[in-house]
């Protein structure tokens, strides 16, 4: 996030530490010379109106091309934005990476998007090739959710890669033991990322123009401009300056200079705090040395400084405010997420504002014939600066139209008051929102944790039960694979017949009913069969008599149905 600072004091070569309430940059901010302000009138190929990231990385890329430049600064190099951010050096857009595509397409976002992985390789050849001084880079950063998303932030680190970045997915356990919280889930790491100290960089930068040929002046305000014709007249306090090209390379601050175009951003100011030493507790704990943000909002955004201090960004207003307001804030929010590093104060806050578009995506191109315009970067400005500025060159001395691939974000008018009231409350609004969804979020992983500690221990149970009771009692036994013996029944030794077959009685047949005209024949006498036949016959096995139903038919001896009752 981008801040301000207090004016910096220079004695001689090297500048003072600035006081409680201005910036941390300054106590170690890099030797650069002071640049007057503009006294005689100039003739050149380009003017480039602000001397941040993309106003001093055009006018070198313009010079480098064999064409003379002037940068008019109203204040000093490095005073604004520019040189007050938190120096986060990102792949990509203020607008995430699926609403780019649903809005231009797969194709045109991936053009796009390689162009601001150009514009975060142009940041890191020009620290090497210029040997810049006190730039201090810091490889990697991690975004991080706070809440249970893991899905959605694998599927964006597999987009990532699929459009040309180096993106790793990080499940919440390998989150949680680089930064111990468990206000934190999944994560997406960009190890080609990096942080840098933005003030020195926006300082080498400036020499760099220099060798390259560019002339600086500094407390030079554009008063006026007057596009017609082929050469364009821009009004200084002291002088003027005519040139075929103008590059209006500002934020907000425009307003005064072209109110239609400072109308297209909403002004959004954050806070920046850099606490007091922390001691050995900040570095044992946080394991990650490189940037973290943990929002899409304007909190959170820090990293170790100074090696063993926070440097943290967050909270925002449409106005700007005084940042010692935010002390108590900011670090409560620390404490919040770290308490285990116990109080914490702040040593340095500033504040910075930016310029933020409603399509949240880069203000790139020709305005009108000659009239350029590099702007609205959103709080992701180090690598989208360093592209508008090559793409601005480029258009202007090359005629190459590569810039014409943000045409569809176009100049959009941002609302005015009314629409800095609805950023306010959106912000207002989306900080309890956010938090609930949060707090759901840990309340949900909270009782996953119990449920599967009640499943953990049923099975410690069952394993200790298990443990205790004898396997014979809880094993059946084993089938045997080799087939039983066959049974083999001894034949009973039958004793002579005499003993076991008891001699039989003849039985008398029953008196004759009334009703049978004539006597029956007398029965049959059974004659006792054979020994041999006796023992020949099988024995069956004894069955037990079945016991009649009363009140059914039963048929008698000679055939006829008889009804039996109950006395019968």
């Amino acid at each position: 996030m981008n801040g301000l600072i207090g004016p910096l004091e220079h004695d001689g070569d090297a500048a003072a530490s600035a006081p409680f309430a201005s910036d941390w940059y300054a106590a170690d901010v890099v030797a650069a010379p002071v640049r007057g302000a503009l006294a005689i009138d100039l003739d050149v190929d380009v003017c480039v109106i602000g001397g941040g990231l993309a106003g001093l990385t055009t006018a070198r890329e313009v010079a480098r091309r064999g064409w003379s430049v002037v940068v008019l600064e109203a204040g000093r190099i490095g005073g604004a934005a520019s040189g007050r951010n938190t120096g986060f050096v990102l792949p990509g857009f203020g607008e995430d990476l699926d609403t780019i595509v649903e809005r231009i397409g797969v194709d045109h976002a991936r053009e796009l998007w390689s162009l601001s992985e150009r514009g975060l390789a142009y940041v890191r050849e020009t620290i090497a090739e210029t040997k810049m001084p006190g730039v201090k880079q810091e490889p990697g950063w991690l975004y991080v959710a706070k809440t249970d998303r893991d899905a959605e932030l694998e599927k964006l680190a597999a987009d990532l890669r699929d459009f040309g970045t180096e993106a790793e997915y990080w499940p919440r356990e390998r989150v949680r033991a680089q930064l111990p919280t468990e206000r934190y889930f999944g994560a997406v790491h960009y190890p080609r990322a990096f942080a840098i100290n933005p003030l020195n960089y926006v300082l080498g930068l400036a020499a760099a123009a220099e060798q390259a040929g560019v002339r600086i002046f500094e407390d030079t305000p554009a008063v006026s401009i007057d596009p017609a014709g082929v050469r364009k007249r821009i009004t200084t306090p002291l002088a003027r300056v005519r040139a075929s090209h103008v590059v209006l390379a500002g934020n907000v601050d425009l307003g005064p200079l072209m109110p239609r175009l400072s109308a297209t951003l909403v002004p959004i100011t954050t806070y920046v705090m850099v606490t007091q030493p922390l001691g050995q507790k900040l570095t044992d704990m946080l394991a990650y040395r490189g940037a973290v943000s943990d929002g899409d909002r304007a909190d959170n955004h820090y990293r170790i400084v100074g090696g063993d201090r926070l440097m943290w960004s967050g909270r925002m207003t449409t106005a700007p405010r005084n940042p010692r307001r935010y002390a108590r804030t900011l670090a409560r929010d620390i404490m919040r997420l770290y308490p285990q590093l116990g109080p914490v104060t702040a040593a340095h806050l500033w504040n910075g504002t930016l310029g933020l578009p409603i399509h949240r995506m880069p203000q790139i191109g020709e305005l009108h014939p000659g009239v350029w315009v590099a702007s609205g970067f959103g709080g992701h400005g180090l690598n989208t600066t360093a592209m508008a500025g090559e793409l601005v060159a480029r258009g202007i001395v090359e005629e190459d139209e590569t810039w014409r691939l943000f045409a569809p974000y176009e100049l959009v008018w941002a609302g005015g008051r009314a629409g800095r009231a609805v950023m306010r409350t959106l912000s207002l609004v989306g900080r309890p929102v956010d938090q609930a969804h949060q707090a759901w979020a840990r309340s949900r992983e909270r009782a996953r944790r119990r449920k599967d500690a009640r499943r953990a221990a049923r099975r410690k149970l069952q394993e200790q039960v298990a443990a205790l009771t004898p396997t014979s009692a809880l094993a059946p036994e084993p089938m045997s694979s080799v087939a039983p013996e066959p049974m083999v029944v001894a034949e009973a030794v039958m004793p002579p017949l005499a003993e076991t077959v008891a001699p039989v009685i003849p039985m008398a047949a029953p008196p004759p009913l009334a009703s049978d005209a004539s006597a029956p024949e007398p029965a049959p006498v059974v004659e006792p069969e054979p020994a041999a036949a006796v023992a020949e016959k099988p024995v069956e096995p004894a069955t037990k008599p079945r016991k009649r139903k009363k009140g059914k038919k039963k048929p008698d001896a000679s055939g006829n149905k008889t009804v039996e009752t109950a006395g019968s």
